[in-house]
């Protein structure tokens, strides 16, 4: 597939939002349904302004829709697909930190064997 640098630079733009381990776990959190900031809040440990800004961002990229009721604000996942990146991703550094820890027991072992 042939892209344009404006398409690569959409592309980095969007996983640059997804960089942000606060932005994650506001993703996460509403991986089972709609969620107000005050819920948000609690999920995330983070404080009231910073989970809102991070709603922002999310919210002006359209990974995340806000519906107001009242006096609260509720969010949603706009594309549950967001979830399968993140599924691919988590997969591949399961499998990288496997190996690892394969590769770690392995040479802890010859060094034990080797002390003997």
């Amino acid at each position: 597939m042939q892209l344009d640098d404006q398409a690569y630079a959409r592309i980095a733009k969007y996983f640059q939002l997804l960089a942000e381990p606060m932005r994650l776990k506001i993703l996460n959190g509403l991986r089972d349904g709609e969620k107000n900031v005050s819920e948000l809040v609690a999920l995330s440990g983070g404080t009231q302004a910073n989970v809102s800004k991070h709603l922002t961002m999310l919210s002006a990229a359209n990974l995340i829709q806000r519906e107001a009721r009242g006096t609260k604000a509720y969010y949603s996942i706009v594309d549950q697909q967001i979830f399968d990146l993140c599924g691919l991703v988590c997969g591949q550094l399961a499998m990288q930190m496997s190996t690892a820890a394969a590769a770690n027991e392995t040479f802890i072992s010859a060094m034990k064997s080797q002390a003997n």
